[in-house]
């Protein structure tokens, strides 16, 4: 089982620091499964290639529990599969990572890169264009024997110019969907992870059900779980959502919204508030600039807006009794979480829209019907301001990640709707400068608990 990866990048051998793995020395390190060896074919200043090669264990692989060979002699061994992704979270973890402690900076950068794989499992040529091609890669499949046993593997390399940690993550998701055979247990810590792996790329990735289904053996309460998780999952920063202001505009839109919102929980009189859908945290931090927010919660379903959040805030430079009033949390605004019970007020700013409708009625029950805290203040677009936007198609949305837009009469349905069925009272407030006809480009309702 072989995975060689190839740079042209000057100098070609900051591979080495990459990888943490010097290219003047081979390496071996132990695996559950056999031995996983780590040397460079190549190494100078123009071109540097490091392989991985996984020496597995075949009479191992039959030996207690969890066997997963039923004999000596089948493809487990030799194929790309799972146990190639098992060895770049071993051996490649701190590259897998994004971490550099030599070249942070590289570690950050897109590097021209190819990666070769022997042997990789696909019934037709067409899949394994069909799952990396739509993430920007030129995918080169060798002719392979016309004997039905060798047209099942085929080496494949991926060329591509993208950071090490993107290729990385996309070989460590993939090789083991076009395998379709896991060699170990699943269960709902591979949602976690395939949620984690795939947050940047896989929930608008094409074949994203496919490769959920063969990730996750074919599960079907996994599947589900984790393609309701990735559909949760929004851009990581609500100004994105926003068509770009006219020159003549006194203060983008997001900036007013953040104002609005900040306002709205101030006038509840809350101390202890939640952002949920936080993604960058614009609207932490201007709650973390008043001193009447004593306890502050961004939830997010995404772990790297959650860390643009944290760099964005720099909680690392904060003083102790700042840092203590914020935390960031990972959640979805689809499932009950008992950690987000019993605070004062919460924000829903430019989120909703994100979901799918069907999912509305989880959003409401987790939000309103479990969480209750005692004021809601929520935001969406108004799609009748729409047509004022001369980049947006007629009945287009404002973002291609969008899965609705309401009207201000749909929004004041629903609004009336869940305000009714969960014991709150709703008032409504426009934010954005306000067309006679079309209204304003944000809606907010502003919902109260009953007493």
């Amino acid at each position: 089982m072989l995975l060689t990866l190839t740079t042209t990048h000057r100098p070609a051998t900051d591979l080495g620091y990459l990888l943490h793995k010097n290219p003047a020395r081979a390496q071996a390190f132990d695996l559950s499964f056999g031995k996983a060896h780590v040397f460079y074919p190549e190494a100078s200043e123009d071109r540097c290639t490091a392989a991985l090669l996984l020496d597995v264990d075949p009479i191992g692989l039959v030996r207690g529990r969890g066997a997963v060979l039923t004999d000596y002699v089948n493809d487990r061994p030799y194929i790309a599969s799972s146990f190639l992704s098992v060895a770049i979270a071993r051996v490649f973890g701190s590259a897998l990572g994004g971490r550099s402690s030599e070249r942070p900076e590289l570690a950050e950068r897109a590097l021209p890169l190819s990666a070769r794989i022997a042997a990789l499992r696909c019934e037709r040529e067409g899949v394994v264009r069909a799952l990396f091609e739509p993430l920007g890669y030129e995918v080169t499949v060798d002719p392979t024997d016309a004997d039905a046993a060798a047209g099942r593997y085929r080496n494949v390399t991926l060329s591509t110019e993208k950071r090490l940690a993107e290729l990385l993550t996309h070989l460590y998701v993939l090789v083991p969907a076009l395998d379709n055979r896991k060699h170990y247990w699943i269960g709902d810590g591979e949602v976690d992870k395939l949620v984690a792996r795939g947050q940047d790329w896989l929930a608008t990735h094409p074949q994203r059900e496919f490769i959920a289904r063969r990730y996750l053996k074919h599960r079907e309460g996994l599947v589900g779980d984790a393609l309701a998780r990735l559909s949760d999952i929004a851009p990581g920063d609500d100004a994105a959502d926003d068509p770009e202001p006219d020159a003549d505009t006194p203060e983008p839109l997001a900036d007013r919204r953040i104002a609005a919102v900040a306002k709205a929980l101030a006038d509840s009189h809350a101390a202890r508030v939640l952002d949920l859908g936080c993604g960058e945290g614009r609207l932490l931090e201007a709650l973390m600039a008043s001193p009447q927010f004593t306890d502050i919660v961004g939830v997010d379903v995404s772990v790297a807006a959650l860390a643009r959040a944290e760099r964005r805030l720099k909680l690392e430079r904060l003083p102790e009794r700042q840092r203590k009033r914020l935390k960031l949390l990972q959640g979805s605004l689809t499932y009950r979480d008992g950690r987000l019970a019993g605070y004062d007020a919460a924000a829903v700013a430019e989120a909703l829209e994100h979901l799918d409708p069907g999912r509305l009625p989880m959003f409401e029950q987790a939000v309103f019907g479990h969480a209750r805290p005692s004021t809601v203040v929520v935001t969406t677009p108004n799609r009748e301001y729409n047509v004022l936007y001369p980049g947006i198609p007629e009945g287009g949305l404002r973002h291609s990640d969008h899965r609705f837009e309401w009207t201000r009469a749909e929004f004041r349905a629903w609004a009336d709707t869940v305000a009714e069925s969960h014991g709150y009272t709703v008032t409504h407030q426009a934010v954005g400068e306000v067309d006679a006809t079309h209204g304003a480009p944000t809606q907010m309702g502003v919902f109260q608990r009953c007493a």
